[in-house]
C-alpha cells in the first residue's frame, strides 16, 4: 500500500491553521463509485459526501494530519477500537473512509461497518486489485475534468455578463443574465435595503426579509464591514457582495443550490456593477447631479463657470432609449461613463429625454515645441494667442440609444445648446439615426453680421407663434416629409399640414417655392 497519495498531506507536522479548500470543485462520491474499474463498493454509511483530498494513512489516529474532506485510504494495520476510529475521523471531518481488504484483514471488520454506519461516515470496501494510487489518480483525474468544467462555465458566464453590461440598460441586463446563470434571485439593494433592480425569481417573505438583512452585514457604511457574506435560510442559499464606491449599494443572491463557481461568477458580476454604478450610486448622487445639471443648463454663466471648472467648449446632448423604454438613473449613469462624462440628467420625469453635458475633449500635457510648432497646453488652463485651445469633445453613437447633440458650445450659451439638442435629438429619431449633431452655422450664412442676421430673422418671422416657428424648422430641415415631422414633434401628420399651411397664409409666401424656403430656413437658424 502506498503510505502518502495527497501530495498537500503532512506525514509527521500537525498544521495549526488550516488552509482554505483546494482550487477544484468538489467531487461527489458517486462518481468515484461509479468508475466500475476500481470496483468500489459502499458497504456503510450515508451515499452522498463531496470529496475534496485523497489521503493515505495507517496510524492509529490520523486525526492531526486531517484537513477536512478526505477520502481516507487505510489497511487497518493499527485497528484496535473501530468505535473510537470512526469518531475520530468524523470529528476531523473526513468525508469517508476506504478501507483496503488483505492483506491485514480478509474483510471489513464489522465493529468498522457498525461504527460507520451509526456515525454517519461512508465506508468503501476496496478490493485487493486496487492500489490506492490508482483510487488517488482517479479523484485526481475527475478534480481535472470538473474544473475544467468549472472553468467552461465561467467563461461563458463572463462573456454573458460582458455582453449585458454593453447593453444600453447594463445594471438590469447584467441582475437578469446573473439571475439566468445561477438559477436564483440577483437584486440591487440600497445600504438601507431599498431595491433598486431585480431579476429573476423572487424568494419567499421569509428569504427575502433574511437576504435584505445580510445586505446590511456588507454595506458600507461602517468601517470594518465585510466585503461579502453567505447564510442559508429554509434551503435557500443567500449570499451578499459590497459594491465598490461609496454610497453602500449591495448585489444580494438567492439560490436554490450553490454550485462550484457561483462565487466566481458572482465576483465578475460585482466588478461589472461596480463600474457601471459608480458615476451614479444611489438616488442622492443621481439627484445631485441631475440637479447640477439643471442649474448649469439654466443658471447665468456667471454662476456656471467656477462649477465647471473651465470655460469649454461644452457640448449638451439629448438621448432616448432606441426600444422607447425609460431610463433610470443607473441605466442614464451608464450612457454618460460610455461618453466620458458624470453631469447627467434623468429624472425630469416619464417620457423626458436624458440630458448629457459633455466637456472639452482630453488634452495632451505640454510638450517640447519643436521649431516653427507650438506646445500643448496642459488641461485646466487657458489658451493663450499662439497655443492651442481645448479640443472640443466629439459624441459618438451609442447601441441602443438615440443621440442629438448640440455643436460645441462656450458656457455662456448652455441655454440656447440645450434647445439645439432637444431639436437635434427629434432629427435623429424621425430619421432613424443614432446621433444628429447640430451645425453651426457656416459657409454663406456666416458671412452675414451676427446682429444684422438676427434682426431680418425677427422681421421675417414676426408674424409666426413659436409653436409654428417650431414646426415650420423641424418640416424643412426633414426636406418637408410630412410623416417624419409627425413623428420628430410627436403629432399626427394632418396637424404638421395644418401648421405649415398656416405658415404659409401667415408669411403670404408660397412654401413649395425652393428660394422661399431657403430664406425661413436662414431666418430660422438664427433663432
Amino acid at each position: 500500500m502506498d503510505e502518502l497519495s495527497m501530495p498537500n498531506s503532512s506525514a509527521g507536522a500537525t498544521q495549526t491553521t488550516p488552509p482554505a479548500g483546494p482550487p477544484t470543485p468538489p467531487i461527489p462520491l458517486a462518481e468515484l463509485l461509479a468508475r466500475e474499474e476500481l470496483g468500489l463498493r459502499r458497504i456503510a454509511g450515508p451515499a452522498d459526501a463531496d470529496l475534496l483530498w485523497v489521503h493515505t494513512s495507517e496510524m492509529a489516529d490520523p486525526y492531526p494530519y486531517l484537513l477536512g474532506g478526505e477520502l481516507l485510504l487505510s489497511a487497518g494495520v493499527l485497528l484496535t477500537d473501530p468505535d473510537h476510529y470512526v469518531g475520530r475521523l468524523v470529528e476531523a471531518g473526513a468525508a469517508a473512509l476506504g478501507f483496503g481488504v488483505r492483506p491485514v484483514h480478509e474483510t471489513v471488520p464489522a465493529a468498522l461497518i457498525e461504527a460507520c454506519d451509526r456515525q454517519g461516515l461512508p465506508l468503501l470496501e476496496v478490493p485487493p486489485a486496487t492500489p490506492f494510487t490508482t483510487i488517488a489518480r482517479a479523484v485526481w483525474r475527475l478534480m481535472a475534468e470538473a474544473r475544467h468544467r468549472e472553468l467552461r462555465r465561467v467563461t461563458r458566464a463572463q462573456q454573458a455578463l460582458a455582453t449585458a453590461a454593453a447593453r444600453p440598460d447594463p445594471v438590469p441586463a447584467v441582475l437578469h443574465q446573473l439571475a439566468a446563470q445561477l438559477g436564483g434571485r440577483a437584486v440591487l439593494l440600497t445600504a438601507r435595503g431599498q431595491e433598486v433592480h431585480a431579476a429573476g425569481r423572487r424568494p419567499d417573505p421569509e428569504a427575502a426579509g433574511a437576504l435584505t438583512r445580510l445586505a446590511r452585514v456588507v454595506a458600507r457604511e461602517r468601517p470594518g464591514s465585510p466585503s461579502s457574506a453567505t447564510d442559508t435560510h429554509g434551503g435557500t442559499h443567500l449570499s451578499a457582495y459590497a459594491l465598490g464606491g461609496g454610497e453602500g449599494l449591495v448585489l444580494a443572491l438567492a439560490t436554490r443550490q450553490r454550485e462550484s463557481g457561483d462565487h466566481t461568477v458572482a465576483g465578475i458580476a460585482v466588478v461589472l456593477l461596480s463600474l457601471l454604478a459608480a458615476p451614479h450610486q444611489g438616488a442622492d448622487a443621481a439627484g445631485r447631479s441631475a440637479a447640477l445639471v439643471r442649474m448649469l443648463l439654466g443658471a447665468s454663466p456667471a454662476e456656471v463657470a467656477p462649477l465647471l471648472g473651465s470655460t469649454g467648449p461644452w457640448t449638451v446632448i439629448h438621448a432616448r432609449r432606441t426600444d422607447g423604454a425609460p431610463a433610470d438613473a443607473l441605466t442614464a449613469g451608464a450612457l454618460g461613463t460610455s461618453l466620458g462624462t458624470a453631469l447627467v440628467d434623468a429624472e425630469r420625469g416619464a417620457g423626458e429625454a436624458v440630458r448629457v453635458l459633455l466637456g472639452p475633449g482630453p488634452e495632451p500635457d505640454r510638450i517640447a515645441a519643436r521649431p516653427g510648432e507650438t506646445a500643448a497646453q496642459p488641461a485646466g488652463t487657458t489658451a493663450q494667442p499662439g497655443e492651442h485651445a481645448p479640443e472640443p469633445a466629439r459624441p459618438t453613437p451609442r447601441p441602443g440609444w438615440t443621440l442629438g447633440a448640440s455643436a460645441p458650445t462656450p458656457v455662456t450659451a448652455l441655454a440656447a445648446a440645450d434647445a439645439l439638442a432637444a431639436r437635434a435629438l427629434a432629427h435623429a429619431r424621425a430619421t432613424r439615426a443614432p446621433l444628429t449633431v447640430d451645425a453651426p452655422t457656416g459657409g454663406l450664412a456666416a458671412l452675414v453680421p451676427p446682429e444684422q442676421a438676427a434682426a431680418h430673422a425677427r422681421a421675417l418671422l414676426a408674424p409666426l407663434t413659436a409653436p409654428l416657428a417650431d414646426t415650420l424648422r423641424c418640416w424643412l430641415s426633414l426636406h418637408g416629409s410630412w410623416d417624419r415631422t409627425a413623428v420628430a414633434l410627436g403629432v399626427h401628420r394632418n396637424t404638421v399640414r395644418q401648421r405649415i399651411g398656416r405658415c404659409g397664409e401667415l408669411l403670404g409666401a408660397d412654401l413649395d417655392d425652393m428660394d422661399v424656403r431657403t430664406e425661413l430656413w436662414f431666418a430660422l437658424r438664427q433663432t
